[in-house]
């Protein structure tokens, strides 16, 4: 039997509520289900588990808050031996009614036969008199979540009164000045800028855009984030975590994608395996990621598995930011907003769009040299957008 503990979702996370399981004593599980959703100062999270087995005994109620590492469940392994689970206790015969009951009772659910649905999405789903009947489950076995609800809600959204989804701005923001605290506190930063010629990518892009339609085009921000993941292939010292004094390389390229949230708050959720991604696939996969940040609706493994952040401001931001580590990462790569400005191209002064890189990197892992040829090999690639 093993100890399904709550997780650190970041390294500013001390403790999180369980605000819904969607697995119950009996259930099989494997590798990559969601089991659980916990709160966070940064929303509502989907979280993870990494085993195969089955859910032997549930030990944290629903709405409980917990420290991390508190044990939330027992799992047992394959093959073990059944859980054992206590029998429902008997149901009593009601009296029969003396007098009518006048006040008025929230319409009762339509739950699809023989589906298994989460006690806190059966209530959201009373609470709306929502048919269940047509919400597709996406939890263990085709089990109905309370995020199946949610998406379901559709034209119910604007009239049904409002659900607190964990995601408190306000703590969300002490909770981003905890880590940033404690990055500059702990961390030698050092800081690095380079300007780079767009007019191949912006060239580029537009021959490919003029191909797709609106909603499959690829914006810069996404050259700039592939250009990153690949410059850590020749430049790796700057892809990992820092942790009990020793720099540990990451295997593989899982670049945190920095999201802005309406409202305000930050957010930097990974995307797995950047570079290996084409840049319609990498277009995709943000814009999900995007999405779903805001909608307060990302896996644990997401917030736990960046190996690097980057952070793009757009179109309508700053011409250079210049970033804060986010431990137990070592580097942070910013791009600023694309401006045109005479640039000198080929002995000939030219009007080129441009872009601001910066790098803020730990100094116990690396110096100028590394950051520096890092940078170099950022813009060499986004001169060869092709390449990407």
């Amino acid at each position: 039997m093993s100890d399904y503990r709550m997780p650190a979702l970041g390294a500013d996370m001390e403790s999180g509520t369980l605000v819904e399981w969607l697995v119950k004593p009996g259930d099989r599980i494997k590798s990559g289900d969601i089991i659980a959703v916990v709160e966070t100062q940064k929303g509502a999270i989907e979280v993870e588990i990494f085993q195969d087995g089955v859910v032997s005994t549930i030990l944290v109620p629903e709405g409980e808050r917990v420290p991390v590492g508190t044990v939330l469940a027992h799992i047992e392994p394959p093959g073990g031996p059944p859980p054992e689970i206590a029998p429902a206790p008997p149901v009593a015969t009601p009296a029969p009614a003396v007098e009518a009951i006048t006040e008025p009772r929230p319409a009762k659910a339509l739950a699809p036969a023989r589906s298994k649905i989460t006690p806190a999405a059966r209530r959201r789903a009373t609470t709306l008199a929502l048919d269940l009947t047509k919400v597709k489950g996406t939890g263990v076995d085709g089990s109905i979540c309370l995020a199946d609800v949610e998406a379901a809600i559709g034209p119910f959204r604007a009239a049904a009164p409002a659900v607190k989804r964990g995601l408190d701005l306000a703590e969300m923001r002490k909770a981003i000045a905890a880590a940033m605290s404690r990055s500059k506190r702990e961390i030698p930063h050092y800081y690095l800028g380079e300007t780079v010629d767009l007019h191949a990518a912006t060239v580029w892009l537009e021959r490919i855009n003029a191909e797709k339609p609106p909603i499959e085009r690829i914006l810069p921000a996404v050259l700039f984030l592939k250009s990153a993941a690949l410059a850590l292939r020749d430049w790796p010292q700057l892809n990992g975590a820092y942790e009990n004094g020793v720099f540990v390389p990451a295997a593989g390229v899982h670049v945190g994608w920095a999201v802005a949230l309406r409202g305000g708050g930050l957010i930097a959720p990974a995307i797995r395996d950047t570079d290996k991604k084409s840049v319609a696939e990498l277009m995709a996969a943000m814009r999900d990621l995007v999405e779903r940040a805001r909608r307060g609706s990302l896996r644990s493994s997401e917030l736990t598995s960046p190996t690097i952040t980057v952070t793009s401001v757009g179109d309508r931001g700053a011409e250079t930011v210049t970033g804060v580590i986010y431990p137990p990462q070592v580097a942070i790569v910013g791009f600023g907003r694309i401006v045109t400005r005479p640039w000198v191209a080929d002995g000939r002064v030219e009007s080129r769009p441009l872009v601001t890189i910066s790098l803020a990197a730990d100094h116990r892992v690396t110096d100028g040299h590394i950051g520096g040829l890092y940078l170099a090999a950022i813009a060499r690639l986004l001169q060869e957008p092709e390449k990407l």
